[in-house]
């Protein structure tokens, strides 16, 4: 064995189909990273028991920072309140990273989850970040956009 795994990776970046829309956002890295047992790959909206494919979030104003704080909401393109699914996915991804030890994260660039830096909001990218990077954040994890 003897690998460590240093990294969370965002399980879209990999390869896999969790995207909103079904769709990966194919990264040969993060795979081969997964492969050779350096990071775990995680969704964490499909933690939070969203299904793929699912409507797009956005964070209603602000960022993940003001949702974590109960100042803003993430939401649907419909209006739906989001927003359990958001936080349930964030602490069960910090679950993850603690469990193994891992103080640092690569995570899809945009996303109302694991933008970092940067989200959309109807359509327009604005400064901010997701609400898992605001918990990783918080909580000293290190994060790398993507």
């Amino acid at each position: 064995m003897g690998n460590k795994i240093e990294y969370l990776v965002s399980a879209c970046l990999c390869g896999i189909g969790t995207r909103f829309d079904g769709k990966a956002a194919g990264d040969d890295q993060m795979a081969s990273w997964v492969e050779k047992g350096k990071a775990i790959p995680v969704c964490p909206e499909e933690l939070g028991s969203l299904p793929v494919p699912r409507p797009p979030g956005e964070i209603e104003k602000g960022d993940g920072e003001d949702v974590l704080s109960q100042k803003s909401k993430v939401v649907a393109e419909d209006g739906e309140n989001l927003t359990p699914f958001f936080l349930r996915g964030a602490f069960a991804s910090l679950a993850i990273a603690k469990r193994f030890k891992i103080e640092k994260a690569v995570l899809k660039q945009n996303s109302p989850s694991c933008g970092c830096g940067w989200i959309k909001r109807k359509g327009k990218l604005v400064r901010g970040d997701g609400v898992t990077v605001a918990l990783f954040k918080k909580e000293g994890i290190q994060v790398i956009p993507r």
